[in-house]
């Protein structure tokens, strides 16, 4: 019986030695990869004032679409002085550049954007409070957008410069995303044919990386042309160019109960005459059609054209209709999202102080939804699961094109909606750099795991094949028009 008892004693002694020693591995594992990512984190973590000062730099200039000159050359000048070869104007877009450090496969691609939004200027406060010197805002955060990716690439060629190898870490500067499509031109041109991945992010209320997917999105000014008249001494004269915008908003507001429940169709009357005794000769309307689709979209698209065709006819005017852009749907890639996933789990959401926590708590009074539980809320990240989004992006083309990966990183205060003043306000302070880091810390990681492993690599372009069809062949939205560069003028 005792000696059964030693014998036990003994094996459990030596299964507890083994299980030590294992465990000791596993750590010294652990430790061994923590050292090697904190070398690129490090990496990112040195230059955060100054990717701060550029990031905010940008805020405060909030240029918009095909306008971001000055946004444009700040990330240009930070890429060059960190010794990458810097392309502008690229694909017919002056404000546009491809950055590349490296040589040889994988080209591992980081998208970087900076065009703000206009009318929705705000201070960096937590109350609404409108800038007087303009009437843009950063409220979708592409100012730290664009220099998160920028930190994110030079801590890759850094990371290149120490790990000797082929390779190639490019950045993109892509102007216009909001409703521009200036990736799309890009695409267009084959500046992404020889990409073996891409990767990007977004500024958000959350901390998540998921393979996502998107709506397909198409734009396009339908313009009316009338005859003026006296509205009140000779109306029979006349023939309205505002009656036809508003003919075809009824129209189109009719077929919204004749169309997949996931569309999305929406308008704003940018010109409808200057004067109410005036019958006006000129007015337009600018439209967004979206759907999960892109074949789906082409034909409700069709549908609109024949509305405003329909409202031209009936009000005796005459409509030209001009694409704007269009982008199609992201094709997630979940091989890509895992490596993501791991590495933003690795990194970790933010860490807000006193101060920041008060500001945050003071801006959520302003949301109309009930504002959500704000404790611990940036610090956390969220499980990883397939998102089907309900906005849109010209990532979309290139996800079509070339194996994407995208994250998003709290730079808002929970709650927060795009495109909302609140948005601009969290973009213009410490909530907002801290996310940025986050992001850019991720995204460097990440490239790295992929240039340092080509079967991961192979293994999303299996997937990317897969999800994509056999026989598919991009074509993009817009067709073939030219950049319109002066969209936002």
């Amino acid at each position: 019986m005792a000696h059964r008892y030693l014998m036990g004693a003994a094996l459990s002694f030596l299964f507890l030695v083994c299980a030590v020693f294992v465990a000791a591995e596993a750590n010294a594992s652990e430790r061994a990869a923590s050292k090697r990512e904190d070398s690129l984190v490090a990496d990112v973590i040195k230059r955060r004032a100054t990717t701060a000062k550029l990031a905010l730099a940008i805020w405060d200039l909030a240029e918009v679409g095909y306008q971001e000159a000055r946004s444009s050359v700040l990330l240009q000048r930070y890429l060059t002085d960190a010794g990458f070869d810097v392309e502008t104007g690229v694909a017919g877009m002056p404000t546009s550049f491809v950055a590349s450090y490296g040589e040889g496969q994988p080209v591992i691609g980081i998208l970087a954007e900076f065009d703000a939004l206009p009318g929705i200027s705000q201070t960096a406060v937590p109350e609404r409070n409108l800038r007087e010197d303009r009437a843009s805002g950063h409220a979708c955060g592409h100012h730290l957008f664009g220099a998160g990716s920028v930190s994110a690439a030079i801590a890759v060629k850094h990371w290149l410069q120490d790990n000797p190898r082929t390779g190639t870490i490019r950045v993109y500067g892509t102007p216009a995303e909001e409703g521009g499509s200036g990736k799309v031109y890009m695409v267009r041109a084959g500046l992404f044919d020889d990409v073996d991945v891409a990767l990007h992010w977004h500024p958000a209320d959350r901390n998540a990386a998921n393979p996502a997917t998107s709506l397909a999105n198409k734009s396009a000014r339908f313009r009316f042309r009338g005859i003026s008249s006296h509205a009140a001494a000779a109306p029979h004269r006349g023939r309205s160019a505002l009656d036809g915008v508003e003919a075809m908003n009824y129209m189109a507001n009719l077929l919204r109960e004749h169309v997949p429940e996931s569309t999305r169709i929406h308008y704003v009357i940018t010109r409808g005459g200057e004067a109410p005794n005036v019958v006006p000769d000129d007015a337009e309307v600018y439209y967004y059609v979206r759907h999960p689709k892109a074949t789906t979209l082409e034909t409700i698209w069709v549908r609109l054209m024949k509305i405003a065709q329909a409202a031209a006819l009936g009000t005796g005017t005459q409509v030209q209709a001009e694409v704007m852009h269009g982008n199609h749907s992201l094709l997630p890639n979940e091989t890509l999202a895992r490596i993501m996933h791991r590495n933003l789990t690795s990194v970790g959401g933010v860490t807000w102080n006193d101060a920041e926590r008060r500001f945050a708590e003071k801006l959520a009074t302003s949301f109309i939804d009930p504002a959500p539980n704000l404790e611990g809320a940036e610090a956390m990240v969220q499980p990883m699961k397939l998102v089907n989004g309900r906005g849109s992006t010209d990532v979309g083309d290139v996800s079509w094109v070339v194996p994407t990966a995208g994250l998003r990183a709290a730079t808002w205060v929970p709650g927060t909606s795009a495109h909302s003043w609140q948005a601009v306000a969290a973009g213009g302070t410490e909530i907002g750099i801290k996310g940025m880091q986050v992001a850019a810390k991720v995204l460097a990681m990440t490239a790295r795991d992929l240039l340092a492993n080509s079967a991961v690599i192979n293994r999303a372009e299996e997937e990317f094949h897969r999800r994509r069809g056999a026989g598919f062949k991009y074509e993009a939205l817009l067709g073939d028009r030219d950049p319109p560069l002066d969209y936002r003028r």
